[in-house]
């Protein structure tokens, strides 16, 4: 499988890459869904809007500023270059903190349930991961080890573990294993937390193959977050389950 070029089209002398386009793809889908499915957890669809505005620039920033976190001494003392997101460089962990951060606040602010938001929106979310991954594969990043699988990518002659492709799909499976669960949710939270579960399960295994993971000390940094939110989110899963059970034996 060979990377193609970076470079979707040049309009008036400025390269627009893939890896935006397919981001924003993703992001759009995501808000149409959502909008779509709104009025299923008693929200206007308009409001969804509202969020979008503020909640996806938070999450791109985030998710820049968080790469370069972990990245400073590629980008110490060059500003235009931490701004520069057309090559890369976004890590989702930080994008979801400040994306779904944002959304709590403004759920604080607007006096809206924020678990039933997160329910709502999650499997969106995991949708956007599925398309936006294909950028990492039109930018040859985000790859794995050396491999001779039928499926590797091929990079600069080398053929590699394509770990975003394990990672689309398993985003695209968990969108409508979500979407299936949250039409049958028993609890507020359920959803996200299944998701938080889920995909830090499979971002666990898959990290240990890529090659350009973001350190802590020795540890990859991927590896470490996703064993903590697997940790947190099960106890937090048990304790809402416990609680809606006792409530409706009550009832």
């Amino acid at each position: 499988m060979p990377v193609p070029n970076p470079v979707a089209f040049t309009l008036f002398g400025i390269d627009v890459m893939w890896y935006g386009i397919l981001i924003a793809a993703g992001m759009v889908l995501a808000t149409i869904i959502t909008y779509k499915r709104a009025p299923r957890h008693g929200l206007e669809s308009e409001k969804i809007l509202d969020f979008v505005l503020i909640c996806v620039p938070a999450g791109v920033i985030g998710a820049r500023l968080y790469y370069v976190f972990f990245n400073w001494e590629q980008y110490s003392g060059d500003f235009l270059k931490i701004i520069n997101f057309r090559l890369g460089g976004l890590a989702i962990h930080g994008g979801l903190i400040f994306g779904l951060g944002a959304a709590a606040i403004l759920c604080f602010v607007w006096k809206i349930r924020p678990l039933n938001v997160l329910d709502l929106a999650i499997p969106s979310v995991a949708l956007a991961q599925a398309i936006g991954r294909w950028g990492n594969y039109t930018n040859s990043e985000a790859h794995g080890g050396p491999t001779d699988l039928p499926w590797a990518v091929t990079v600069n002659g080398q053929t590699y573990h394509p770990t975003f492709l394990y990672e689309s799909i398993w985003c695209l499976i968990l969108f409508f294993v979500l979407i299936y669960i949250d039409n049958r949710r028993q609890f507020e939270g359920q959803v996200f937390l299944l998701y938080g579960i889920l995909y830090s399960a499979e971002r666990f295994f898959v990290e240990a193959l890529r090659t350009d993971s973001l350190m802590i000390g020795p540890f990859k940094q991927a590896q470490v977050l996703s064993l903590s939110v697997i940790i947190v989110f099960i106890a937090i899963y048990v304790i809402l389950y416990h609680h809606w059970k006792k409530k409706k034996q009550r009832n």
